[in-house]
């Protein structure tokens, strides 16, 4: 098989998101609001615990209210804050407004960072005639994000889940990404970092490759297989 278009996941894939802690600390200090560091500490271990940061950990535990919206979370944008929102809210945090404010904080592209080799990769798809997509489960634009470390240019579309009402590993999703290309899934390859939701790319019949979701300064060269993988 040749491949000819590859898929990218956003998140723990091309891009991670910033720590709990520099995230709340990001929120804090942009309303001009300050707390003793131990409480900074202990707030931001709750809140990576409650699973409240998009792009972080998972909750450790689903409250049973959030079930049901934690499960179509990236159907829609409104499901997408509501799950998140609700997730930070078993946090007892000082200011009720943070609840809100962290969730747009998160969509900032200053709270993302882009892995090491995410550029150089795009770059050298792009020379071999590679069609590219983001294929994500989201619930906001990512696109200005790409814009603003520089990607957007080597990206030929972007799939996202709650612009389609669908989220992976719907085939929908997968499907719609490989038109985008003008590409046979067949000649598709889908690099993600989670196998439950990325690797729905193989029921449409593409290659999948998974790179480990690990912060970015563990991570350097996470990426640089998939041109082997193309070459």
């Amino acid at each position: 098989m040749a491949i000819k278009g590859v898929l990218f996941d956003f998140s723990g894939t091309l891009f991670r998101i910033e720590s709990a802690r520099d995230w709340l600390s990001a929120v804090l200090q942009a309303r001009g609001s300050t707390v003793p560091e131990a409480e900074l500490a202990r707030y931001a271990d709750e809140l990576e615990a409650a699973g409240a940061l998009p792009g972080g950990s998972f909750p450790q535990r689903l409250p049973p209210h959030l079930t049901e919206l934690w499960a179509t979370r990236d159907e829609s944008m409104e499901r997408h804050r509501a799950a998140y929102t609700g997730l930070a809210r078993q946090v007892e945090l000082p200011d009720a407004g943070l609840y809100d404010a962290l969730y747009d904080r998160h969509m900032k592209p200053a709270a993302w960072r882009p892995y090491p080799d995410a550029a150089e990769v795009l770059r050298a798809l792009r020379e071999r005639g590679m069609g590219v997509a983001v294929v994500s489960n989201i619930g906001w634009d990512l696109r200005p994000v790409f814009r603003a470390h520089g990607l957007d240019a080597w990206v030929d579309a972007y799939v996202l889940s709650y612009e389609h009402g669908v989220q992976k590993p719907d085939v929908r999703l997968f499907r719609t990404a490989c038109e985008a290309l003008g590409q046979d899934p067949r000649d598709v390859l889908m690099v993600g970092d989670h196998p439950a939701a990325d690797g729905g790319a193989a029921d449409l019949g593409c290659a999948v490759h998974f790179v480990d979701h690990l912060p970015v300064a563990e991570r350097p060269t996470g990426l640089r297989p998939v041109i082997g993988l193309i070459d």
